[in-house]
């Protein structure tokens, strides 16, 4: 049995997730002038913010809504990153191209005599 890939591309990220990334490709200030709210403007911080956005469906709303217009342009997070950079690089690729030497003569070809 095969499950199936929800349809909804914000299924697993949670509002912390959701947070940290925005706060990382936008900052505090663009949030602030964005969505302007208490927390995002004065003294902010991740669970200060979290604690009013829990409380507050209508912000959270607007916050998720930045987030899913905001996602396609953010960098994939750093394990993401991180993962990539380990595959070695190929400078260039090398194919095992028969040589010359190996190739058979045309005097060597059956049907041909040299009489």
């Amino acid at each position: 049995m095969t499950r199936k890939r929800p349809l909804d591309p914000m299924n697993g990220i949670t509002l912390q997730m959701m947070l940290e990334r925005l706060v990382a490709h936008l900052g505090w200030d663009t949030m602030a002038q964005e969505i302007p709210v208490r927390c995002f403007t004065h003294d902010p911080s991740i669970s200060s913010s979290l604690k009013f956005l829990r409380k507050t469906p209508w912000a959270r709303t607007k916050v998720e809504w930045l987030y899913r217009n905001e996602r396609r342009r953010m960098r994939p997070p750093a394990e993401s990153a991180s993962a990539i950079s380990d595959v070695p690089e190929v400078d260039s690729l090398e194919l095992d191209a028969p040589d010359a030497s190996d190739a058979p003569d045309a005097s060597d070809a059956p049907g041909t005599s040299e009489a």
